[in-house]
């Protein structure tokens, strides 16, 4: 199938499959004129990458596990400790996150929002503090 065919059924645009193309995620066959063939275990592949960098994986994270995945004699504590790190980086990044919003929150808390130029969260910004 061509490229277009192969986007549509991995839901996926074309570009992004040529990208994993120029990166080795993804080798479809040549045909004769030069044109991609992508077969049913590319577009396979292809749906595998788009699920896996749906849940966050990042683009050597997805290597990763396409290697464990065409290791048929992988150890699944492999592809575990995969997804415990990124569990693990998820948490951190959730974490990092409520720090921000509590921060943000009590800056617009301190904000008395009327006429008056004097603003706590521009002061802040500005790397004056004196809530």
């Amino acid at each position: 199938m061509n490229i277009g065919m192969a986007a549509e059924r991995a839901n996926l645009p074309a570009k992004t499959i040529r990208y994993y193309e120029d990166i080795a995620l993804v080798k479809p066959a040549r045909l004769g004129n030069g044109y991609r063939e992508y077969s049913e275990n590319d577009v396979h592949r292809l749906r595998f990458l788009q699920r896996a960098r749906s849940l966050g994986f990042t683009i050597e994270e997805c290597r990763t596990l396409l290697s464990l995945y065409d290791d048929k004699s992988r150890a699944s504590a492999d592809v575990k400790a995969v997804a415990l790190g990124k569990i693990d980086e998820i948490d951190h990044k959730i974490s990092e996150l409520q720090s921000l919003r509590l921060t943000l929150a009590s800056l617009a808390r301190h904000c008395h929002g009327d006429d008056r130029p004097d603003c706590p969260i521009i002061d802040d910004l500005a790397g004056r503090n004196d809530q």
